[in-house]
């Protein structure tokens, strides 16, 4: 048998704890603490870390914006609803055909009632293409600067504005925003101006920021949120004036009853004077022009 020396043993004990210390280490370095704050996505998703996500949020997409010259915008609001004519015209047409196969399905003759009047609204698609194309196609005059398109990056009327100014060949901005449904930007956004927000505030802080004109167009809970919201910054003073287009006066005189607000004492008279009617994207664009002409900015 042979008899290990005392140094030997000694050496064998400094690398069993140097073995050790080692594995220490490691798993100091793989431990939550030790990871960076950038890094630690539970760290940063904390509720208390809320004040610096939001800050997160705002300046990836403001220092995008700046890096790209954008300064002045034409926001467009709209239901994600609404779709191209040709679509429209087809699921019509197939509502039609599956009526006439079975004559006596209720859901078959809601189903085309439901598509003759999506086929009815399309046309605000076309509009909000048109006048997309027209705001990336205009070169900045006396009055306006060169606006770019904004939206809120998703389908329907989003789409439209940006695939219009997508055709002109001028900046189409996409705004995003973080849903439990998740929501796909449209194909017409520029690549290096296509954001993903978490906040609705954040989003609405850069919907406005640049914003020269808001335009409206028919739409649901969203579309009026975002209406009630620059109408209210408008009244009070909170932003700067700037024009307000409602797109469809039929459709906004029935879904929201104006003059009964101020039959009612809820709105003053001259508040209804905070938004103008279009219907066509040369309206659009001219209600934007006569308010500057009139002299109404800031």
């Amino acid at each position: 048998m042979i008899e290990r020396s005392e140094h030997q043993i000694q050496t064998e004990d400094e690398s069993e704890t140097e073995a050790q210390a080692s594995r220490r280490v490691d798993s100091l370095m793989a431990s939550a603490s030790f990871r960076q704050a950038d890094e630690d996505r539970a760290f940063i998703m904390r509720p208390d870390m809320c004040a610096v996500r939001l800050q997160l949020d705002f300046w990836k997409t403001e220092e995008s914006l700046q890096r790209h010259g954008i300064e002045h915008t034409v926001v467009i609001y709209g239901s994600t609803r609404l779709i191209e004519p040709q679509a429209a015209r087809q699921r019509f047409e197939l509502a039609e055909q599956t009526l006439a196969c079975a004559p006596s399905d209720t859901g078959c003759a809601r189903e085309v009632d439901a598509a003759k009047r999506l086929l009815d609204t399309s046309r605000f698609y076309s509009i909000a293409r048109e006048f997309g194309r027209l705001v990336g196609s205009r070169s900045a005059t006396a009055l306006l600067p060169k606006l770019a398109v904004v939206t809120g990056g998703g389908p329907g009327i989003m789409e439209a504005a940006n695939r219009g100014a997508f055709e002109s060949g001028a900046p189409s901005i996409g705004l995003n925003i973080s849903l439990p449904r998740e929501q796909r930007p449209n194909a017409y956004i520029s690549p290096d101006l296509c954001f993903k927000l978490h906040y609705f505030a954040i989003r609405k802080m850069h919907l406005l920021e640049r914003a020269k004109a808001a335009v409206f167009f028919p739409g649901g809970y969203g579309t009026c949120d975002e209406l009630f919201e620059v109408l209210t910054l408008l009244q009070t003073g909170k932003i700067a004036p700037l024009p307000v287009v409602l797109v469809g006066e039929r459709y906004w005189r029935r879904a929201i009853d104006f003059d009964f607000l101020v039959d009612e004492g809820m709105i003053a008279a001259n508040d209804v004077g905070l938004f103008a009617y279009a219907e066509s994207a040369e309206g659009i664009w001219q209600a934007v022009s006569e308010w500057y002409g009139k002299g109404k900015g800031p």
